[in-house]
């Protein structure tokens, strides 16, 4: 039985949708001129059933055009809007959703999940947009996790209602086991919303052993906290299996002959070490530093990632880059696939290098074309 605060959020949202325009709340209607497509029919919700999903981010490049739209299914605007974009997506089949994030210290108010939810819905069917990814990192006690399971079984439930076919998801952490001290109800909100995004990227957020650089998402943890997932009882066709298409770039305090790269100790939720130090990099930037790394490609065979060290302007400074290529993201994209997973995505879909040059495209085409091993 649905939840007395689920119920009201619905009503709530529903019956202010209806009142602002009827038809444009329940029929995914473009009759109202405000359309921005050249073709009208590209600002109805996408309807396509269930399928593998290929789930990417867009943090605002100005390059989307350029996307391999065959392969992607479902495209998160992270933090902004852009219609232009949305139009296309439409007209290739791809859904378009909305990023969601809600206060902490608000979620014990009904009223305020209520309010949140109906501009939620409100914002997603002025932007023509499918959906909402809600992406809520906080600290949380397993006392409080019902407050979060709520607020997505409410948001899911008014959506569903108030714009059909639409699809709601929630970005989770690479491990139930309360990484980052994220204690939520993982269960509960899997069977609350269409599916769950597994971020299994930043995985050194909380280091407890050597204070060293590592892989971004290592393959041996990786594979636990899937494993973890499963354990719950959540099925596979709910979770999607989001990678890092960028990389980690750590200052080494110093490097060992065997090329382990000491860091700044710096603590996080509380763990004695972790990755705050490190930059975040584009893959189109890797590549460039790649070719002027003082190591080569290297390789770790237990995180399955590749690594490599670079020399910058700071006199001694020596840097090591921790990153995902073709080769280490087909064996992941082949454990989601023997997995049984419903889907792949990935962090952040802008991070390829779009320039069209042939060194560009040789490489921008493979890491697209290394999503076919879980797709076929």
């Amino acid at each position: 039985m649905a939840s007395f605060s689920l119920v009201l959020a619905a009503l709530i949202v529903c019956f202010a949708v209806f009142l602002a325009d009827p038809g444009l709340g329940f029929s995914g209607s473009t009759e109202d001129g405000g359309c921005p497509c050249s073709d009208p029919s590209h600002c109805k919700v996408i309807s396509t059933q269930p399928r593998k999903e290929v789930f990417a981010f867009w943090v605002g490049s100005t390059t989307w055009k350029h996307y391999d739209w065959t392969r992607i299914t479902t495209i998160v605007m992270f933090h902004r809007h852009n219609p232009q974009l949305m139009c296309y997506a439409h007209s290739k089949g791809v859904r378009v959703v909305s990023m969601g994030i809600f206060p902490a210290a608000n979620l014990s108010s009904v009223a305020d999940r209520s309010a949140w939810v109906m501009a939620e819905v409100n914002e997603a069917i002025e932007q023509y947009l499918d959906g909402i990814n809600i992406d809520i990192e906080y600290p949380m006690n397993k006392s409080e996790a019902h407050l979060l399971t709520n607020l997505v079984a409410e948001t899911a439930h008014a959506f569903h209602i108030s714009i059909p076919n639409s699809q709601v998801t929630y970005d989770v952490a690479w491990s139930p086991d309360c990484i980052d001290e994220r204690c939520y109800d993982y269960k509960g909100i899997a069977e609350v919303c269409d599916f769950v995004f597994i971020m299994a990227y930043s995985e050194q957020s909380q280091i407890y052993g050597p204070c060293i650089a590592m892989a971004n998402g290592p393959y041996n943890k990786t594979v636990r906290g899937v494993q973890g997932y499963l354990k719950l009882g959540i099925p596979p066709d709910k979770l999607v299996l989001g990678l890092s298409w960028d990389g980690v770039d750590y200052v080494c305090q110093k490097v060992s002959k065997d090329n382990v790269c000491s860091i700044e100790r710096v603590p996080f939720r509380g763990a004695p070490c972790s990755d705050i130090p490190a930059k975040e990099r584009t893959f189109a930037f890797i590549m460039t530093k790649l070719v002027d790394s003082t190591t080569g490609r290297l390789y770790n065979a237990t995180y399955a990632s590749p690594y490599y060290n670079y020399k910058t302007n700071v006199p001694g400074q020596i840097r090591q880059v921790w990153y995902d290529d073709v080769g280490s993201l087909t064996l992941r994209y082949e454990y989601a696939k023997s997995a049984n997973l419903r889907g792949v995505g990935m962090w952040p879909v802008d991070s390829l290098n779009y320039t069209q040059t042939p060194a560009a495209e040789n490489q921008t085409r493979a890491m697209w074309e290394a999503i076919d091993t879980f797709l076929k």
